[in-house]
C-alpha cells in the first residue's frame, strides 16, 4: 500500500529500482502498489505500538517487499525474514534490496504458508499485509504466527477493504459506471473463491490467543497528478479486473474497457487526467502475552 516513490520512507540516498515486467502482471502491480501508496505504508509502520525496535521481523506473504522496506526504514537495527510462495516475488525483492543497499538485512525464504512452515526464528514482530485472506485456514495460520512470536511480540495484520478504484463514478463517458460493474463482478468472484477477504480480523486474532491492542483504518485517495505511476497502476489494476469480470460484463462494457486498456488508442487510461487511487486499508496490532 504505498506512495510517490516505491521507497518514499527512505532518505533518497539509494536509487529507486525499475519495474520488471512479469507474465501475469502480479509483480508489476505489487511494485506499483508500493510506489503509489508508500506514505500510507509508512504511516502504518509508524502507528504500530512498539516501544523498543525489534531486531528480527518476519513478513508472511511478503510479495515484492513494500512492507519490508518501510519496516527497515522504521527500525534501522532490524533484520527481516521475507516469506513468500512465489520465487518471482522473492527474486524481485532481492533486486530491490540490493538497489537500496539493504540486502544484508533481508533473508528470503520460499514457503507455502498453508503447508508446514520452515524455521523462521523467534521474531519480535510479524507482519502480514494482504496475505491473511488468501490462507486456506486463517485460524491455523494465526495460531502459528502466535507461536512463532517471542513473548510480548507484536503481530501486525494489514488487509484491504477492496480493490482500488481509479475512475470517477461517471466515467468513462462512453459507459458510465463501468468500473463499478467490474467491481461488482469481482466481489461475486471473491465471495466464492476468497471468502476471507474483508473479514474482521480482531475476533480471529483473539481466538488465536492474541491480545488486540489497536485497530486503524486508513483511507487512501491519491490524485493522479501526484505521480505518473498512478496511470500505470490503474492500467495494471483494470487488466486484472478484466480477467475476473469479463464473464459478467456486456459486450458494450468489454469494448469500452478494452479501449481503456489499449495503451496506443485515443481512449487509453494512460491519457486520462482524472485518475485517482481510492481504497481503504485496515491494520490490526495484536500482542502475544
Amino acid at each position: 500500500m504505498t506512495q510517490a516513490s516505491p521507497h518514499a520512507a527512505h532518505d533518497g540516498a539509494h536509487p529507486v529500482p525499475q519495474l520488471t515486467p512479469d507474465s501475469d502482471g502480479q509483480t508489476e502491480i505489487l511494485d506499483l502498489d508500493a510506489e503509489v501508496l508508500a506514505e500510507h505504508i509508512a504511516s502504518i509502520t509508524a502507528w504500530l505500538p512498539i516501544e523498543r525496535g525489534p531486531r528480527h521481523i518476519v513478513d508472511l506473504g511478503c510479495g515484492t517487499g513494500a512492507g519490508i522496506f518501510a519496516l527497515l526504514a522504521r527500525f534501522p537495527e532490524a533484520e527481516v525474514t521475507a516469506v513468500d510462495a512465489s520465487a518471482g516475488h522473492l527474486h524481485r525483492l532481492r533486486e530491490k534490496a540490493e538497489a537500496l543497499g539493504v540486502a544484508d538485512r533481508v533473508r528470503t525464504v520460499p514457503a507455502d504458508l498453508d503447508a508446514d512452515w520452515p524455521d523462521l526464528g523467534r521474531p519480535e514482530l510479524v507482519w502480514a499485509s494482504a496475505s491473511m485472506h488468501h490462507m486456506a485456514d486463517p485460524g491455523r495460520t494465526l495460531r502459528r504466527a502466535h507461536d512463532l512470536l517471542s513473548p510480548g511480540g507484536l503481530f501486525a495484520v494489514v488487509e484491504l477493504a477492496g480493490f482500488p478504484r481509479f475512475l470517477p463514478d461517471d466515467a468513462p463517458k462512453e459507459r458510465p459506471g463501468l468500473e463499478e460493474r467490474c467491481h461488482a463482478a469481482l466481489a461475486h468472484h471473491h465471495a466464492e473463491h476468497v471468502p476471507h477477504r474483508g473479514a474482521d480480523w480482531g475476533p480471529k486474532l483473539a481466538a488465536a490467543g492474541f491480545t488486540v491492542e489497536g485497530e486503524r483504518t486508513i483511507t487512501v485517495n491519491v490524485d493522479g497528478s501526484r505521480s505518473e505511476a498512478v496511470g500505470h497502476y490503474a492500467l495494471s489494476g483494470l487488466k486484472r479486473l478484466r480477467g475476473s469480470a469479463a464473464h459478467a460484463l456486456t459486450a458494450d462494457d468489454l469494448t469500452v474497457l478494452d479501449q481503456l486498456l489499449d495503451t496506443e488508442g485515443p481512449l487509453s487510461i494512460l491519457r486520462r487526467g482524472d485518475l485517482a487511487v481510492r481504497t481503504e486499508r485496515t491494520v490490526w496490532a495484536a500482542r502475544r502475552a
